[in-house]
């Protein structure tokens, strides 16, 4: 009698267990914890279990030495992404016989390059020859946001080293004299809808613009731009093409404060002001200026998603020991 009841306790405990490790399996298919093309949450984990606590450490770090570093990893993270995939192309130094990304007009000004190197020269005395620049780059970037004060979310990890970076690649990114309707079309190739668009747009709560990419809207009355901020702007650009103004009045913290500035004219490049100029995008900035906690979800969704943009696998990409120089 008690062997019977043993044996009966026994298969609901197994009943329950097969029943919890189901509910865990669709739960993890349902929010995404299992990804295509090899990417995983947990890729790193019997490989390389500390590299999280590595890459948080040094993005701190360097944050706390310099705060103005999260936009820019965060402006890198974007910049690798949009071209060729995330495949840390942008962090490759140029050659005698190529001409990388980062030596392109548009990507001249990005920073943050030495903390990569820092994270990767770790994480080789680890565990060599695991963890990609292009995963690097992708926890870094994430790490930054949260530095900041925006949102808390996890990204899959498992991209492989691509092995080309060519200056021309750089044309197919967005330009900061697009309006709302080039920015659709050219996020919309990369499989992004309006709303993620703006989302991502949402980046600009971080960090500056410098005169040379908004001067142009200054030689004209612009009747999207404020007045008073157009004056703001112009003595900006008193100091050169190279003078900086902040996107918003908070440029280290992350949060909505970039959204209610369009909402008084005051985007400081024309693709910014256009969101809100454009009937197409206008509801989205005026959602996220009144509800932050809105655009935190939605912007770690559609960074998630970036993150997944043309990944490398197998024999198509790479790690590398150095990430400036492919194998």
């Amino acid at each position: 009698m008690m062997y019977t009841s043993s044996m009966k306790s026994l298969k609901m405990v197994m009943v329950k267990l097969m029943t919890f490790f189901m509910l865990i399996e669709v739960i993890t298919c349902q929010f995404g914890f299992g990804f295509g093309g090899g990417l995983n949450m947990n890729y790193y984990l019997m490989s390389c279990p500390f590299v999280e606590p590595v890459v948080k450490n040094i993005v701190n770090r360097a944050l706390d030495n310099d705060p103005t570093l999260a936009a820019a990893l965060i402006r890198m993270h974007f910049h690798d992404c949009f071209i060729q995939g995330c495949d840390g192309s942008i962090l490759l130094d140029s050659t005698k016989d190529n001409t990388a990304e980062k030596d392109s007009p548009a990507n001249l000004s990005l920073r943050g390059y030495e903390v990569i190197d820092d994270i990767k020269d770790e994480l080789e005395n680890r565990c060599p020859g695991v963890v990609s620049c292009a995963d690097i780059l992708a926890m870094a970037a994430t790490e930054a946001v949260f530095y900041a004060g925006g949102p808390v979310y996890n990204i899959p990890k498992g991209r492989k080293d691509g092995r080309r970076s060519k200056i021309e690649d750089t044309r197919n990114l967005p330009s900061p004299s697009f309006n709302a309707s080039e920015l659709i079309t050219q996020f919309g190739q990369h499989g992004f809808s309006a709303q993620e668009m703006v989302a991502l747009s949402g980046a600009h709560t971080l960090g500056v613009a410098r005169c040379s990419s908004f001067k142009n809207r200054l030689s004209q009355v612009d009747p999207a731009l404020d007045t008073e901020f157009a004056r703001t702007l112009s003595r900006t650009c008193t100091s050169g093409d190279n003078a900086e103004q902040p996107f918003d009045a908070t440029r280290n913290d992350f949060d909505n404060v970039y959204f209610n500035a369009l909402l008084r004219k005051n985007g400081v490049l024309f693709s910014d002001q256009t969101l809100y100029s454009s009937p197409r995008t206008r509801n989205i900035v005026n959602a996220y200026a009144m509800n932050q906690a809105m655009f935190f979800l939605d912007f770690q969704q559609a960074m998630v998603k970036m993150g997944l943009l043309d990944i490398k696998q197998g024999s198509n990409g790479e790690v590398r020991s150095n990430c400036r120089k492919i194998n």
